[in-house]
């Protein structure tokens, strides 16, 4: 079988004030996510990005394998795989403080697709909304408790 290769993020963006649609998974696909105590500490730092990286969020889906979220650059300085990896490396040391998962709780990469249009940002958002429904962890998408919205953008 061929060594799978991922696609090479862009280089450069011709946008202003980007926004980007951010897929990343748990480390070996653990099931670990969906939990009253993580969604907090993930809202929580989700909160702080736009003060701490420049990054607001909006809206988000927490799966027990996987996170989505939307995420826009507003003049930031901080480029978005760092602000991921801070992200990333925050949540996985307070979560493993708090409820003692042991590291690496994340995948070292991340999926980031460019939002190039309202559209394209409702059907984003439609897709992520239904996973908790797709994945038969709920009926209605409205049920599912790990979701929200931080900043709006």
């Amino acid at each position: 079988m061929p060594e799978r290769r991922h696609l090479k993020r862009l280089g450069c963006v011709y946008q202003s004030h980007p926004r980007y649609f951010i897929t990343t998974c748990t480390y070996h696909r653990r099931n670990l996510l969906a939990h009253s105590a993580i969604h907090e500490i993930l809202r929580e730092h989700w909160a702080k990005s736009l003060d701490l990286y420049g990054w607001p969020i909006g809206s988000y889906v927490i799966m027990p394998d996987h996170v989505h979220f939307f995420c826009a650059d507003v003049g930031s300085t901080t480029p978005l795989s760092k602000m991921i990896g801070a992200w990333k490396q925050w949540s996985a040391k307070a979560i493993g403080s708090k409820i003692g998962i042991q590291a690496p709780l994340w995948q070292r990469e991340f999926f980031d697709h460019l939002i190039r249009s309202d559209e394209s940002y409702s059907e984003k958002w439609d897709y992520i909304r239904q996973n908790p429904v797709r994945a038969g962890l709920v009926e209605d998408s409205k049920d599912w408790k790990y979701s929200g919205h931080i900043h709006y953008v």
